[in-house]
């Protein structure tokens, strides 16, 4: 009998390559197609479901088919064993199916069912493993996430001004006019807490809590590329201080989690910072107005990050579900075929030449260097692009070299075919991906002129990383690791800026120390006194004496009515 995860993984195969052969035909022909179907007329408002196929969509569809695909037959082995398999999968699926109505929507409506699908089944994901540390990572991803809902909800109030929900008519409009930039700045705050730009960067790594083949979907390919998509398609409205701010913020994501990830030992958290700092990469460049450029790296980058984190995640399955690299070492020996994999696709983040990430991330560099902003948006691109040479050095050299540390009781092999077999269908692409859609997407190529020094640069500066990460990480027995010679620093680059501290007990110390002392004053003080308790102790008291009135009834009986006689006689006389 097939399993689940072969049929789901053989349909999104099946349709990921349709969905391929499409794009490159409507791109060939240069053709859109805007299908609506209309849902109900209120008055003269009608609410039309809209589907929108042009070759960026049906590309973007068929990488996360694909994806998908190898990720879901991953799971048939990494989730063996566990009892709810089935609703795992199903809850993947889920996901897929709200991803996919978000590319295909140009309408704000139907993109808040698949923008709030997302926030919904990525919950699910997140807690999945049903611990603490799981619910308190899956609140803060869901409870960042529906900051972003709240502001499309808005937007789609604000669009009810202007006759449709459909946002395609509006673009030219939204850069001019200041009533309608509202919507251009509500959707890049939208798009700003799904892709976990600053301020809200602090989830992304919180939901590494989920099981490895949902980190595997949701930060190459899904839920954080969602923002960068939306934006992307918005692109046309956004005017030039707009840009120029947003710029600032997502270069500054890209810096912070370089320079996080330098910091790390959590072997996932590594790699989410790493996305982290790719996503702030798309941002930036998308925000100087390379819109191309932007969805050709979302894509590069979709395919080596999928297959790091499945790599990663056959690491920790053979290491008894251990994430912290410094128990790790000399796996190289233990597990060569994942560790190529591993190692190729690391290398493919670096931007080593002719692997895929080198035609994104070089072309990108390239045009920054050619259309000189200034010196700070100049300097900052390629010290990220250092530090992520460096961290891809440091965390080879813990995990893939050296001695094996400390776990010596380990069962280690590397024969999990099923698995194998899920990367494999990866690796083709992570070597061959980049020069296949550079040919595809720019059939005009980019004219690039730099002075030799400039051009190199590129390169400069990734082996400068390099070295850079061999010496911060490299270590022996009577050795001081730098960072704790700078704990303070550490710490606080580690902790990303702080931002999780903020974002968690800064939100919820003021609200709970609140409650503290309501319940102190009010609910146990004076208020409970006066107020509930005080009512009861004079019902208290009432209810005493009528209960010693009553449990004496004879002797008060005969006193009343000598009384009574004695009133009597006093009136009579």
């Amino acid at each position: 009998m097939l399993s689940i995860c072969i049929i789901y993984s053989s349909l999104f195969f099946i349709l990921s390559i349709m969905f391929f052969f499409l794009s490159v035909n409507f791109m060939i022909l240069d053709y859109s197609l805007m299908l609506e179907f209309e849902m109900f007329t209120l008055n003269s408002c009608s609410i039309m479901m809209t589907l929108l196929l042009d070759w960026m969509s049906l590309l973007f569809m068929s990488f996360v088919l694909f994806i998908s695909s190898m990720v879901v037959f991953y799971s048939k082995e990494y989730m063996f064993g566990d009892l709810n398999i089935n609703r795992f999968i199903m809850l993947v699926s889920m996901f897929v199916l709200s991803m996919m109505l978000l590319i295909i929507s140009p309408n704000l409506i139907s993109i808040l069912l698949g923008w709030d699908g997302l926030g919904l089944v990525s919950y699910c994901l997140v807690i999945y493993y049903q611990n603490i540390k799981s619910y308190n990572a899956g609140m803060l991803t869901a409870l960042t996430n529906r900051l972003g809902d709240v502001t499309l909800l808005i937007a789609i109030s604000w669009m009810v001004n202007y006759g449709s929900w459909n946002y395609i008519y509006y673009l030219d409009f939204m850069k001019h006019d200041f009533t309608m930039m509202m919507i251009s700045y509500l959707v890049i705050f939208a798009a700003f807490t799904k892709s976990a730009q600053i301020p809200f960067s602090s989830w992304l790594p919180a939901a590494m809590a989920a099981p490895t083949p949902v980190s595997s979907l949701v930060h190459s390919s899904t839920l954080v590329t969602a923002g960068v998509y939306l934006l992307i398609r918005f692109n046309f409205s956004f005017n030039y201080s707009m840009m120029m701010l947003m710029l600032f913020l997502s270069s500054m994501t890209m810096f912070m989690a370089g320079l996080g990830a330098n910091f790390e030992f959590d072997l996932k958290k590594i790699i989410a910072l790493s996305t982290l700092s790719q996503l702030g990469l798309m941002m930036s460049i998308l925000f100087l107005n390379e819109y191309k450029l932007a969805f050709f790296h979302l894509l590069t980058h979709a395919l080596f990050k999928a297959l790091l984190f499945m790599c990663a995640g056959c690491i920790i399955h053979n290491l008894n579900n251990c994430q912290d690299i410094r128990f790790m070492g000399s796996l190289v020996k233990q597990m060569p075929l994942t560790c190529s994999f591993f190692n190729i696709s690391n290398l493919s983040l670096c931007g080593i030449p002719f692997l895929s990430g080198f035609y994104s991330k070089d072309l990108i560099l390239e045009i920054i260097s050619m259309n000189y902003l200034n010196l700070y948006i100049y300097i900052i691109f390629f010290i990220s692009t250092g530090l992520t040479a460096c961290y891809t050095v440091r965390l080879i050299y813990y995990s893939l070299m050296g001695n094996f540390n400390y776990l010596s009781l380990n069962m280690i092999n590397d024969e999990s075919k099923i698995m194998l077999k899920g990367m494999s269908g990866l690796i083709f692409l992570v070597i061959m991906g980049g020069s296949l859609l550079m040919w595809l997407m720019f059939p005009t190529p980019y004219f690039i002129c730099l002075s030799f020094l400039m051009k190199m640069m590129t390169l400069i500066v990734i082996f400068i990383g390099v070295w850079l990460g061999y010496e911060f990480s490299n270590f022996n027995l009577n050795y001081n690791l730098k960072s704790l010679m700078m704990y303070k620093i550490s710490m606080f680059c580690s902790n990303m800026w702080n931002m999780p501290f903020i974002s968690t007990f800064g939100m919820n110390y003021y609200p709970i120390f609140l409650g503290k002392l309501y319940y102190q004053f009010f609910d146990q003080g004076w208020f409970e006194y006066f107020g509930s308790q005080n009512i009861y102790f004079n019902l208290k008291k009432k209810s005493k004496f009528f209960q010693f009135l009553f449990n004496n009834n004879l002797k008060i009986y005969l006193i009343l009515l000598v009384l009574w006689i004695l009133i009597l006689i006093f009136n009579l006389i």
